[in-house]
């Protein structure tokens, strides 16, 4: 539990405090592709580091899909989306506190909260973003199940799961500014309050589908590892 309270905070404030701090920063902004980057990043650098401790799930979403595929006992789903839940909030809170230390800011721009409709970055409706999650999370989680299925090459696990975390921002954070995990949506929304909890939900019920669906295909499509 400590490692995937350790582990969610520095997903979160990597890839969200990359976004709030650094992502519109005057001519030296590094962007959405930036920032997809970023969240790349605090999966891989995890991965090496805790991975042998918690499995590095840093994720209620990939938790619930590697229950659902067998790779997880049930009985430890309820702490392991306790310990994320906490580290994205604490992470929340020190990247508000750091933003917050910038005259002039406000939380009116969202905080890097995730969002459908008005609250789109793109303007994608509710359907749009439900879909959206639920097959990004799918796919983040079938890369996942692959990667770490014991036939797979030893090792490289970390670095195809980082580069699918990276390359699903790339592609959807116009449309929700990408959840795929629900404690990371969770700790921000918190601070940003309003419409950011309003829309929370989906950003819960999306992910867990999606990984649900993937526990379920992953098996059939490649069969159970010995």
């Amino acid at each position: 539990m400590a490692a995937e309270f350790i582990g969610t905070f520095w997903l979160v404030l990597g890839g969200c405090g990359s976004a709030v701090l650094a992502a519109g920063f005057p001519q030296l902004g590094i962007g959405f592709a930036g920032v997809s980057l970023a969240f790349g990043l605090t999966v891989l650098t995890m991965a090496f580091a805790i991975g042998h401790v918690s499995g590095c799930h840093l994720n209620p979403a990939v938790s619930l899909g590697l229950v659902v595929g067998g790779r997880f006992p049930a009985k430890e789903l309820l702490p392991y989306v306790i310990a994320q839940v906490l580290g994205g909030i604490a992470a929340a809170a020190v990247l508000y506190t750091i933003a917050s230390g910038k005259a002039g800011f406000d939380l009116a721009g969202g905080f890097a909260s995730n969002g459908y409709g008005a609250h789109s970055p793109d303007g994608y409706s509710l359907m749009a973003a439900l879909v959206c999650e639920v097959v990004m999370t799918a796919m983040f989680l079938f890369v996942i199940l692959g990667a770490t299925d014991k036939r797979a090459p030893a090792g490289f696990a970390p670095i195809a799961i980082g580069l699918a975390l990276t390359l699903i921002h790339l592609i959807s954070i116009p449309v929700t500014n990408t959840s795929v995990n629900p404690a990371r949506s969770t700790g921000v929304a918190l601070f940003a309050g309003g419409w950011a909890i309003d829309q929370l939900w989906l950003f819960w019920v999306a992910p867990l589908i999606g990984a649900a669906i993937a526990g379920v295909i992953y098996p059939v499509v490649a069969g159970k590892s010995e």
